[in-house]
C-alpha cells in the first residue's frame, strides 16, 4: 500500500532543521532533569512502598493527606489511578511511601492502614465483604533500597547492551558507520524521552524500561529500513550522489514508514488517554518514542551516514554498504 506516488523531498537539504529541532528538545529536556536534579525514580528503583486502596466512595483526600502527616508520614504521596476503561476502579487511589532503610520494610504500610482506619472507620483487605467496608487494600508493593539499586544498575546495562548488539549487527550487516548512526539516533530518542518524562513529571519504573527498550527496537527497525534500501540504491544509481541515494530511498520509503508509525501511534494514544494513571508512564513513552523514534530516522541516522560520505567514504562507500568485497549482494525485500 503506497499513499504517497514520486514523492520527491529534499530530506538531506533540510539536515539543519532537524538538528537544530533535536537540540532544542535536548536542551528542553535536560534543562529540566537538572533543575530538578535528576529524574524522578519509581518506587522500583529508589525503594519504598506502594499501596493500591479501592474506596467505597469518592475518598477525601486532603483528610487522608492530613492523616498520614500528623502520623509521621510525611513523605508520603497520594494520587488516583482511576481509568476510564474500569467503572469500579474511580475511586481508586495510589499512597506511595518512600523508604530510608531496610529496617523499615513493612513497617509503613501498617502505619498507612492505621491511618486510613482512623480516618474512615473499619475496612481491611480480608474483610469477608468488601463492598461493606469503607476501604479495601487491593494490593501492596514494596522494594528495598538496596534492591533498587540493583534493579536501577542492571536497566542501565540492559539498554547499554540493547544498543552494543544493535551496532555490532548493522555494523555486520552494512558498515560500523551505518551501525554508529543508528546507535546515536536511537541514543538521541532515548535522551528526549527521558527529558520528557521529567518536563512532565512522569516517574522512571521497571515498566518504562521495558517501554524504552521496545522504542529501541522499533526506531532501529526504522532506520535499517532506510538504510537497506539505500544499500540497493547504491547499485542501481551508482553515478548518483549519495544524498540523492538517501533522499531517494526516504521518499521510497515514506508511505511504509507513515502507515507503520501512524497505527502505531493512534493504538498508544488511546492507551495514553483511556488506560489510567497505571498505564500512563508507559504509553506516555511509547507516544514520544514513535514519534522521536520515526523522525530520527531520516532527520538524524540519515544525516549522519551522508556527512561521514561526504567527509571520508566517498561514491565508494554507498557502494561497498551492501556486502563484502567479492561476495554477492544478499537479496533485498521490497517494502
Amino acid at each position: 500500500m503506497e499513499f504517497f506516488h514520486n514523492v520527491n523531498i529534499n530530506w538531506m537539504g533540510k539536515t539543519k532543521y532537524f538538528v537544530s529541532l533535536s537540540l532544542i528538545l535536548l536542551a528542553v529536556g535536560w534543562f529540566s532533569v537538572l533543575r530538578h536534579r535528576g529524574l524522578d525514580y519509581g518506587i522500583d528503583f529508589r525503594g519504598g512502598t506502594l499501596i493500591d486502596v479501592r474506596f467505597a466512595s469518592k475518598p477525601p483526600i486532603d483528610k487522608i493527606r492530613k492523616g498520614l502527616a500528623d502520623f509521621g508520614l510525611t513523605n508520603s504521596t497520594i494520587k488516583s489511578i482511576s481509568s476510564s476503561l474500569d467503572p469500579n476502579s474511580l475511586n481508586d487511589i495510589e499512597i506511595g511511601l518512600e523508604q530510608k532503610g531496610e529496617e523499615d520494610l513493612g513497617v509503613d504500610r501498617e502505619a498507612v492502614i492505621n491511618v486510613l482506619n482512623n480516618t474512615l472507620g473499619a475496612g481491611n483487605a480480608a474483610a469477608a465483604n468488601p463492598s461493606a467496608a469503607a476501604f479495601t487494600i487491593r494490593s501492596v508493593d514494596t522494594v528495598g533500597p538496596t534492591v533498587g539499586a540493583q534493579l536501577r544498575r542492571q536497566a542501565i546495562l540492559a539498554t547499554l547492551y540493547a544498543l552494543a548488539g544493535m551496532l555490532l549487527y548493522i555494523a555486520f550487516r552494512f558498515e560500523w558507520v551505518y551501525g554508529a548512526a543508528a546507535v546515536i539516533a536511537v541514543f538521541h530518542d532515548v535522551l528526549i524521552t527521558l527529558g520528557f518524562f521529567s518536563l512532565f513529571h512522569y516517574e522512571i519504573s521497571l515498566t518504562v524500561i521495558a517501554a524504552l527498550l521496545t522504542l529501541v527496537g522499533y526506531s532501529m527497525n526504522d532506520t535499517i529500513v532506510i538504510f537497506d534500501r539505500v544499500r540497493e540504491n547504491s547499485r542501481l544509481m551508482r553515478r548518483e550522489q549519495f544524498p540523492e541515494i538517501v533522499n531517494r530511498s526516504i521518499n521510497q520509503t515514506l508511505s511504509r514508514t507513515i502507515l507503520t508509525s501512524g497505527l502505531t501511534l493512534l493504538t498508544v494514544l488511546v492507551l495514553y488517554l483511556m488506560g489510567g494513571a497505571v498505564l500512563r508512564a508507559f504509553s506516555f513513552a511509547m507516544v514520544v518514542g514513535v514519534v522521536v523514534g520515526t523522525y530520527s530516522s531520516f532527520g538524524i541516522a540519515a544525516p549522519i551516514v551522508v556527512f561521514w560520505n561526504k567527509h571520508h567514504g566517498g561514491q565508494g562507500a554507498a557502494a561497498r554498504a551492501g556486502s563484502a568485497p567479492g561476495k554477492p549482494a544478499p537479496a533485498v525485500a521490497r517494502r
